[in-house]
């Protein structure tokens, strides 16, 4: 028999857990986690807090605090990250960067919105979304190119080989731009084509590649309305397919796009399709991303659903493979 005692163990973990997770973003956002990155040697709270002007006694108190979360260790006053985690916490260009994450989910948009709004149930949409939020959006999705773009593709059979001789590659949902400059990067022969349906990503997007010298063609649309033309051999969706009003509209749609053979790959997050992953880490952790996708009238797919889609759109060759528990591909042909 359950007993209180057993719940309460159950809850205390979840205070923890909380007490970490802000305690992660504060060091963050106020550079501590980063002095400390810088002197791998280690420094104490005094020496830390006059490097970067704030309250030593502050400072000590938040030491503790990331030593408990094992964000830290320490020896005597002297304070130094634990291994890897400045990889983790601040290297964007890293496939295993999840610092971001800390600082998006304290967004008003994720659950301080979701409790104001829980009676109502008042939607959102991206335009009526901060930009400060959409770039840490932006942010936290780069790892996931990273991971993709090539390595991930690379693992289906064939691609990898026309994406090398060029190409044209149509990205669904290519936000700010940072998917397009990594394609560009990883397949310089390819034209690229990017459709979204924010005009304020769109901007980004067209003054990141402006700054880097991509050329692309940058679309504004709803991608279950986009007409990008045909004779696509790639048509990548990024983390943006559970988020679409009509998602077979836009397969059919993306179907049109490609060439005879061409390739309809959907990277997304693989949400729990069963009870028991639910209550795993990396469901528990998507069904908090959920709080957002419940704002703007979606939720998450579990990565079967894009079989059961490209199957039902007639695409062949179907197969998946997953590049993180948070991070599964899922891919098909055009006959």
């Amino acid at each position: 028999m359950t007993t209180l005692r057993d719940q309460a163990a159950v809850l205390m973990p979840h205070l923890a857990g909380y007490t970490a997770h802000r305690t992660i973003a504060i060091g963050i956002r106020q550079g501590l986690i980063r002095a400390l990155a810088e002197i791998p040697s280690g420094l104490t709270a005094d020496k830390l807090a006059a490097d970067l002007e704030l309250d030593p006694f502050y400072v000590a108190t938040w030491c503790r605090a990331a030593y408990g979360a094992q964000v830290c260790d320490r020896q005597g006053e002297t304070y130094w990250l634990e291994p890897h985690m400045a990889t983790l916490l601040l290297d964007t260009t890293s496939p295993a960067y999840v610092g971001g994450v800390f600082t998006v989910l304290e967004q008003d948009e994720m659950f301080g919105r979701f409790e104001r709004v829980l009676a109502s149930g008042e939607r959102l949409w991206w335009d009526g979304c901060d930009p400060g939020f959409i770039a840490g959006v932006a942010g936290t999705g780069t790892p996931f190119y990273t991971r993709l773009i090539p390595a991930g593709l690379d693992q289906i059979p064939g691609l990898a080989e026309r994406l090398s001789a060029g190409c044209r590659i149509l990205e669904t949902a290519c936000g700010s731009g940072r998917g397009l400059l990594r394609l560009a990067g990883a397949y310089p022969a390819c034209e690229l084509t990017g459709v979204d349906g924010d005009a304020h990503s769109i901007a980004n997007a067209a003054k990141l590649l402006g700054a880097e010298g991509v050329r692309a063609e940058l679309i504004t649309s709803p991608l279950e309305t986009m007409a990008p033309g045909e004779g696509f051999t790639l048509v990548l969706n990024n983390i943006s397919m559970h988020e679409c009003r009509d998602i077979d509209e836009v397969t059919r749609r993306s179907m049109d796009a490609l060439e005879s053979g061409g390739w309809f790959v959907i990277s997304d997050f693989p949400f729990p399709a069963s009870d028991a992953g639910l209550r795993e880490v990396p469901g528990r952790i998507m069904s908090g991303i959920q709080f957002f996708e419940a704002q703007i009238g979606d939720q998450l797919l579990p990565r079967e659903a894009y079989d059961e889609l490209l199957a039902r759109h007639g695409f062949t060759e179907l197969g998946w493979f997953q590049l993180t528990p948070m991070h599964a591909v899922t891919y098909g042909r055009k006959p």
